[in-house]
């Protein structure tokens, strides 16, 4: 089974679910924006991206800008200022067994089949 995090009112994350529902119809959809990540559900898609919190960070997020931005933060501190402030994690992140991938570009996608 596929797993799309996806924000509905993001047009990379329409696009992520669009280029999803031409491979397959074999996915469920996680509105993480209504029904928020727990701090080991994002540790989880982390070990599973590859990434590192930061990484994962929306920079271009009035809320990046006005609290975040220049500061110094630990990756601890990183995942519970995302799971505090969820618009701030990339999106849509896109899962299947022990992979996932940030779909932006959408065709990022592929690499799971």
């Amino acid at each position: 089974m596929i797993t799309i995090y996806h924000n509905t009112r993001c047009k990379k994350s329409r696009a992520g679910l669009q280029y999803l529902q031409s491979k397959t119809d074999d996915f469920k959809i996680v509105e993480y924006l209504k029904n928020p990540l727990s701090e080991a559900e994002l540790k989880d898609l982390l070990m599973r991206l590859n990434k590192k919190p930061q990484e994962m960070v929306r920079t271009q997020e009035t809320v990046y800008k006005q609290n975040f931005k220049g500061k110094n933060f630990t990756d601890e501190e990183w995942v519970k200022i995302m799971i505090e402030n969820p618009k701030l994690i990339k999106r849509p992140i896109v899962v299947k067994g022990s992979k996932a991938v940030w779909g932006d570009p959408a065709e990022e996608i592929e690499k799971l089949f």
